[in-house]
């Protein structure tokens, strides 16, 4: 049975924002479709305050009632953090087709992040590869200065290998 708005953490939790009569039946049907905990909320001020205290996978706004309460809605859309907008209307929409969308929206938002994780990554293992050339760079040019302490020179072939075994496993990497 899905939980009313009470303050408690938990992980992979759905917030469904609706006053319809119908959100129990809903949210139950949620939970058994998704595998997901589901806690409902009957108004868009307590979504926002449920918000503010949890971390939820999806919020399921009934589009009606988000509507009649527009002023709440910039709150709401401020405080959902990692979470998932779905935009469903309980009106004319069953269990079945709220499901649907969740589970689209959220396999988008999946795919979305990856591709972010992606570059991220490419990005990261880019800037490591030219700081690692501008080290190597810099140690062999020093390293050909004339008059060069033999200990200095040590410590400069020391830093030159460690940067080449650095760019050695940024490239096993890739």
């Amino acid at each position: 049975m899905p939980m009313p708005c009470v303050g408690h953490r938990e992980e992979n939790m759905i917030l469904l924002v609706t006053s319809s009569h119908r959100r129990v039946e809903c949210g139950e049907a949620l939970e058994h479709a998704v595998g997901e905990s589901v806690q409902t909320c009957e108004t868009v001020r307590k979504a926002v305050s449920m918000l503010r205290s949890n971390e939820y996978s999806a919020v399921i706004m009934d589009d009606p009632m988000v509507e009649a309460e527009g002023d709440a809605l910039d709150a709401l859309l401020n405080n959902l953090g990692l979470a998932v907008p779905v935009y469903v209307n309980l009106a004319i929409s069953n269990a079945e087709r709220i499901t649907r969308e969740l589970r689209l929206a959220m396999r988008r938002n999946r795919e979305s992040r990856m591709i972010a994780v992606r570059a991220a990554e490419s990005q990261l293992r880019s800037e490591i590869r030219d700081a690692v050339t501008g080290i190597l760079l810099s140690t062999e040019l020093a390293m050909r200065a004339p008059e060069m302490h033999p200990d200095t020179i040590e410590k400069l072939t020391s830093v030159c290998q460690l940067a080449s075994n650095i760019r050695s496993r940024l490239e096993s990497v890739n």
